[in-house]
C-alpha cells in the first residue's frame, strides 16, 4: 500500500497551543500548495523516496486544558504575525476538524482520579481516534508547556508522563518536543523497555540552542578554548509564562548546556538567563556572549543574536518528526531513535554536532527508502 492511500494520525499533546496550532495550519498551507514547505528537512530531496506519510494524509487531533477554538487560536497567531494574513480563513475546515478531534487533558483542578485512572482515560481517547479515523497509526506528540522537574519524593507522575504512559498504553509512537519529563520518568522504565514502539526526543533544538551546536564544533575542531558561554533569551507567550517559574526555567536550560557539554567535553562557565516579556507575544530575541582563547592567549570574544519565532521554527520539525517516527512503526523499527537527535537538545543518544546528526538522519532516511 503506498504512502498516499493510508491516513496517518497525529496527536497533539497541547493541541491549542501556537507550535500545533501553526503545524497544523502549515500543515494545510503545504499540502495545498498555498505556501512553501521551508524548514521541513523531510520535504528535501534526500528524504522524497522514503516511504513518509504524505501531509495530505495527516489526521490531527489531540488534548489540552483550554477550550480556545483553533480556528481562533489561529486568528490570534495571524494577528500577532506567526501565521501569515488570510491563512487562518483559507484553512479553517481543517483546523475546525482537528479541533473536533481535540479532548480535554488535564490533571486539572480538583481532579481526582489516579494516575492509572488518568492514563486509561487518555489511552481511550487515542484508541477512539485511530479507530474512527481508520488510521493506520497515530504518533503522540508532546508541545505542551515546559513543566518543571518533579520533585524527589513526588509518587505522582507528571502531565507529561500520564500522556506517555496513555501512548505506550495505546500503541502509540511518542515524541517529546518538550523538556518534560514524558517517557524518562522512572516509574516508566519497565513500560518503555517493553513497549515496541518507536520514540524519540526530548526538548526540540529551534534556536539558540540550534545555533550553539553549530558553533561548538568550530571551537573545538580549530583548538580554541572556551573560556566562558553566556545566553540571554527573552521571549512572550505561552513559553514565556511557562517559564517564568524557576522549575520550568531549569528544565528548559539543562538541554541547553548539555550541547555545550557534550561538545566541548565540559561545561564552560556562563548561565542562560530566561525573561518573560509578555509584550514580545510568540518572538523570541536571544544573545549569546563567547569568550574563547587565541593563539598565545590571545583574549576574543564571539557575539550572536537570534532573533526569531518559536511557533514557525518549531511547527516544521514537529511535522518532520512525526512522519519520520510514523514510517519507522510502519517498517518495524522500535525503542529509542538515535538517529532523529537532529532535532534534538537532549536527544536519546547519538553525536552532539548539528553536522554528525545530518548525517545520521541521512543515513535513516536511507534505512527507511530500503524498506519499500
Amino acid at each position: 500500500m503506498s504512502a498516499h492511500a493510508v491516513r496517518t494520525g497525529v496527536w497533539f499533546i497541547g493541541a491549542r497551543g501556537s507550535v500545533a496550532t501553526t503545524a497544523m495550519a502549515g500543515c494545510a498551507a503545504v499540502a495545498a500548495g498555498l505556501h512553501p514547505a521551508a524548514g521541513m528537512v523531510t520535504e528535501t530531496a534526500p528524504f522524497g523516496d522514503s516511504g513518509l506519510p504524505a501531509l495530505n494524509s495527516l489526521v490531527f487531533g489531540g488534548h489540552d486544558t483550554v477550550d480556545c477554538p483553533l480556528p481562533k487560536r489561529a486568528e490570534a497567531l495571524a494577528a500577532g504575525g506567526v501565521l501569515p494574513h488570510g491563512l487562518p480563513a483559507a484553512v479553517r475546515s481543517e483546523l475546525a476538524a482537528a479541533d473536533a478531534e481535540t479532548r480535554t487533558g488535564g490533571p486539572l483542578p480538583g481532579d481526582t482520579r489516579t494516575d492509572d485512572e488518568l492514563i486509561t482515560a487518555f489511552a481511550a481517547d487515542l484508541t477512539d481516534f485511530t479507530r474512527r479515523g481508520g488510521l493506520s497509526r497515530t504518533v503522540v506528540v508532546n508541545v505542551a508547556s515546559t513543566e518543571p522537574v518533579p520533585a524527589p519524593g513526588d509518587h505522582r507522575l507528571p502531565a507529561s508522563s500520564l500522556y506517555a504512559a496513555a501512548a505506550l498504553r495505546a500503541g502509540c509512537p511518542y515524541i517529546n518536543f518538550t523538556p518534560s519529563t514524558g517517557l524518562r520518568a522512572p516509574a516508566l522504565q519497565d513500560a518503555v523497555a517493553d513497549c515496541g514502539l518507536p520514540h524519540a526526543g526530548r526538548d526540540g533544538k529551534t534556536g539558540q540552542t540550534l545555533l550553539r551546536s553549530v558553533l561548538a564544533p568550530m571551537f573545538v575542531q580549530r583548538a580554541l578554548p572556551v573560556r566562558a558561554w553566556s545566553g540571554t533569551n527573552l521571549l512572550g507567550g505561552g513559553d514565556g509564562a511557562a517559564l517564568a517559574d524557576p522549575g520550568a526555567a531549569a528544565a528548559k536550560n539543562a538541554g541547553k548546556e548539555r550541547v555545550l557539554a557534550d561538545t566541548l567535553g565540559e561545561a564552560p562557565q556562563g548561565e542562560v538567563h530566561i525573561d518573560d516579556v509578555p509584550a514580545l507575544g510568540d518572538w523570541k530575541t536571544a544573545w549569546d556572549h563567547i569568550a574563547f582563547d587565541g593563539f598565545l592567549g590571545a583574549r576574543m570574544v564571539l557575539q550572536t543574536t537570534w532573533q526569531g519565532c518559536d511557533s514557525a521554527l518549531a511547527a516544521p520539525l514537529v511535522l518532520d518528526l512525526a512522519r519520520l517516527l510514523a514510517r519507522a512503526h510502519e517498517v518495524g523499527l522500535s525503542g529509542p531513535r538515535p538517529e532523529l537527535g537532529f532535532y534534538f537538545k537532549d536527544p536519546d543518544g547519538g553525536p552532539a554536532a548539528l553536522s554528525e546528526q545530518y548525517t545520521a538522519l541521512l543515513a535513516f532516511a536511507e534505512r527507511l527508502r530500503g524498506e519499500q
